[in-house]
C-alpha cells in the first residue's frame, strides 16, 4: 500500500520508489543522489499510478535529455492504427514520451490503449479533448466541464498533462495593445483565449488551480504548464507577452510544489539563436528550477519541410543550455499530420540535438558511444560502427546503395581514404593507391 500520493511527496519523505530506483540506474545515479531532486522539484518522474506498463524516466537539467513525441488524429487524418504503428516506430526508436494531441473522434479507447500497452511517458491536453468528448462548441462549456475531462485524462493512466494556466483575462489586452506578429500560436492557448473572449470569464485553469491541483495529487499526473504565449515566429521571440506568462508560470509551479504536484514548464517555439541560452536561463531563475520542455526551438521561419532539422539546432543549443526535455518537431510541421516516415525524421533529429547537448552538459557515459565509433571508424570495422549508429538502417543502406570496389574503403574516397593509408602507413605497410 502506497503511504504517498506522488513521486515528489515521497521523495520529501525520504521515500525511494521503485520509479525514481529504476530512473537512477538508468541516470548512473545512486537513488540518494536522485531523491533529493525529485523532492526540491528539479526533477520530475512522470508516473500516473494507472499506467501500470509504465517504464519510468526522469526529466531534469542535470539528467541526459529526454525526446518527446507528438502525435495523434485529426478530422483529415482519423485512422487510429496508423497512429499507433507511429507509437510503435516512436517506442524502439527511443522516444521517451508520447503525446496524444488527437482532435477527432472517440479518444477514450486510443487513449486507453496507450496506457495499457505503451512503456513510454503519455501525455496529453486535454482542452483540445474538451469540444470533442462532448460534442459541444467551445464557448458552451464551462470550468466544470474542463476539470471533469483533466479527471478523465487521469483516470486513463495518463502521466503528464499540458494546461495552458498562465494566460488570464490581462493577457487578452496585452495580445490587443503589443500587436504580435504572430498572435498566439499555441493551439491549447488559442482555445483559452477563444473561451475568454467569448464567455468573459476568467481562464479556468488559473481559476480553479486549486482543484486541478488535487486531482494530479490524486492520480500522480505531473502537470506541464503550457506556455499559450510561446512565440511562432522569431519576430515575437522572448516579448512581453511571452515573459509576462512566464512570470505566472513560475508561481503556479510553486503553488503547485506546496501540494506536492510535479510540475514542468514549457518553452519557446521559435527563438534566434542568439536568444536561446538567455531563455533557459531566465526561466530557470523564474521557475525555479522546474524541469524545462521546448519545442525546438525553432532558430529560422523559412524552412517548411525542413523544420526538424531548424528545430534540432535549437534544441541542441537548448538542452545545453538547460532545458531538459525536447518537444521533436517532423519536415510536415507547419504543413500536415506527420506520417509514419516524418515521425522518424523527426525523432532522428531531436535524438541527434539531445546526444549532442548531453555531451555538452557532461552527462556520464553520454560520449562513451562516439568514442566506440571512433575505434570503429579507425579499424575500418563496418558492423562495429552499424551497432553504434543511431540509425544504422539507413547507414546500411546508404552503403549499400554505393558499394565500393574494396570493402576497407567507402566509395567516396576509395584508396585515398586517410584511415586506410594512416593504418598502413604506422603498421609499415606499402600504400596502394592505383
Amino acid at each position: 500500500m502506497r503511504n504517498y500520493s506522488t513521486q515528489m511527496e515521497a521523495a520529501r519523505k525520504n521515500i525511494i520508489t521503485e520509479e525514481l530506483k529504476t530512473v537512477a540506474e538508468k541516470e548512473h545515479m545512486t537513488p540518494e543522489q536522485l531523491l533529493p531532486l525529485v523532492a526540491e522539484g528539479k526533477v520530475v518522474i512522470p508516473a500516473n499510478k494507472n499506467h501500470k506498463c509504465l517504464n519510468p524516466e526522469g526529466i531534469g537539467s542535470m539528467l541526459s535529455t529526454k525526446i518527446n513525441v507528438n502525435l495523434g488524429v485529426s478530422r483529415d487524418c482519423k485512422d487510429y492504427d496508423i497512429e499507433m504503428k507511429k507509437v510503435m516506430e516512436a517506442v524502439n526508436m527511443g522516444a521517451h514520451a508520447i503525446m496524444d494531441l488527437s482532435s477527432h473522434g472517440d479518444t477514450i479507447p486510443f487513449r486507453c490503449k496507450l496506457t495499457a500497452e505503451c512503456p513510454a511517458m503519455i501525455g496529453t491536453v486535454p482542452i483540445y479533448d474538451s469540444v470533442i468528448h462532448y460534442q459541444r462548441d467551445l464557448d458552451t462549456l464551462t470550468a466544470k466541464d474542463f476539470l471533469d475531462v483533466i479527471r478523465l485524462h487521469a483516470e486513463n493512466g495518463v502521466d503528464f498533462v499540458t494546461l495552458h494556466c498562465g494566460i488570464t483575462r490581462k493577457t487578452i489586452e496585452q495580445i490587443k495593445k503589443h500587436k504580435r506578429k504572430m498572435n498566439i500560436v499555441s493551439r491549447g492557448g488559442s482555445l483559452v483565449f477563444a473561451w475568454m473572449c467569448m464567455t468573459g470569464e476568467e481562464n479556468p485553469f488559473y481559476e480553479y488551480y486549486d482543484e486541478i491541483l488535487d486531482i494530479c495529487r490524486e492520480y500522480d499526473v505531473t502537470i506541464s504548464l503550457g506556455d499559450a504565449c510561446r512565440p511562432g515566429c522569431l519576430a515575437d521571440a522572448t516579448d512581453v507577452c511571452q515573459i509576462e506568462e512566464l512570470v505566472r508560470l513560475g508561481e503556479l509551479t510553486k503553488r503547485a510544489w506546496e501540494k506536492d504536484v510535479q510540475v514542468m514548464v514549457e518553452g519557446p517555439g521559435h527563438v534566434p539563436m542568439d536568444q536561446i541560452a538567455a531563455n533557459m536561463k531566465v526561466q530557470q531563475t523564474i521557475c525555479c528550477g522546474a524541469p524545462f520542455y521546448v519545442l525546438g526551438p525553432l532558430v529560422t521561419d523559412i524552412a517548411p519541410g525542413y523544420d526538424h532539422i531548424t528545430a534540432a539546432i535549437g534544441g541542441a543549443i537548448a538542452a545545453m543550455s538547460g532545458a531538459a526535455f525536447l518537444c521533436y518537431v517532423t519536415p510536415a510541421e507547419h504543413l500536415a499530420l506527420p506520417n509514419v516516415d516524418d515521425v522518424k525524421q523527426g525523432i532522428i533529429a531531436s535524438k541527434i540535438a539531445a546526444h549532442a547537448a548531453d555531451i555538452a552538459k557532461g552527462i556520464p557515459g553520454a560520449r562513451d558511444i562516439d568514442d566506440k565509433m571512433a575505434d570503429a571508424r579507425r579499424a575500418l570495422d563496418w558492423e562495429a560502427q552499424w551497432e553504434c549508429a543511431i540509425d544504422p538502417e539507413t547507414a546500411k543502406k546508404i552503403r549499400a546503395d554505393r558499394s565500393p570496389e574494396h570493402d576497407d574503403t567507402c566509395s567516396m574516397c576509395g584508396k585515398f581514404c586517410a584511415v586506410r593509408s594512416m593504418n598502413k602507413a604506422l603498421s609499415g605497410e606499402h600504400i596502394d593507391i592505383l
